[in-house]
């Protein structure tokens, strides 16, 4: 890995600090908020049940696991433009058993 300057690497963990926060929070939304609007929300059906059971029962999870999957795309692009991604040595290891 690459050394930053104190500038960029502030910067760097800025942002990765926000999008943490960021998860965090619609973390929070996914279980908490539902609960506490659930006889309001009980109007809303996903697939026919009821939205906050079935926010209960699955939808939290599949949130949950969709911000992971968000969470990979996206640190992989901001390690990209802080130039922290390692130089790609397979390709270069692949030609060697090639040879």
């Amino acid at each position: 890995m690459k050394k930053m300057d104190p500038e960029q690497a502030k910067a760097y963990f800025r942002l990765r600090t926000t999008l943490i926060m960021i998860y965090l929070g619609i973390g929070m939304l996914v279980s908490f908020g539902i609960v506490l609007f659930a006889e309001s929300l009980l109007s809303f059906t996903v697939m026919g049940i009821p939205l906050p059971y079935y926010m209960g029962s699955q939808g939290a999870i599949v949130t949950f696991i969709v911000l992971l999957f968000f969470n990979a795309f996206i640190s992989d692009y901001v390690d990209k433009k802080f130039g922290l991604v390692p130089k790609d040595s397979s390709k270069e290891s692949d030609q060697a058993a090639n040879q």
